[in-house]
């Protein structure tokens, strides 16, 4: 499955409270993405809240686009990516 790095901006900056209510908000991304195949791996935020780069598994860049949307997420920008891993020349 590919992977691929979406960033989003949250100009209001990106609010999950660390409660039952954002863990709530956090697993209904989970579930609709998995409609279509979707995988959220883990999330970079930054330290002023207003941009992420999160790491997903999906089918496509489109079905990344389509869950967002359903998700009421921004999209800046879809890249493939691989891992690149330091210690795999040792």
């Amino acid at each position: 499955m590919p992977r691929y790095l979406i960033e989003r901006t949250f100009p209001e900056g990106l609010q999950i409270p660390m409660t039952a209510e954002g863990a709530g908000a956090c697993l209904n991304v989970v579930e609709t993405n998995a409609e279509d195949g979707v995988t959220w791996v883990h999330s970079y935020v930054s330290d002023d809240k207003d941009k992420t780069f999160c790491i997903y598994d999906a089918p496509s860049p489109e079905a990344v686009r389509r869950v967002a949307r359903r998700n009421k997420l921004p999209v800046d920008r879809i890249t493939e990516v691989r891992v690149l891993d330091p210690y795999f020349y040792h």
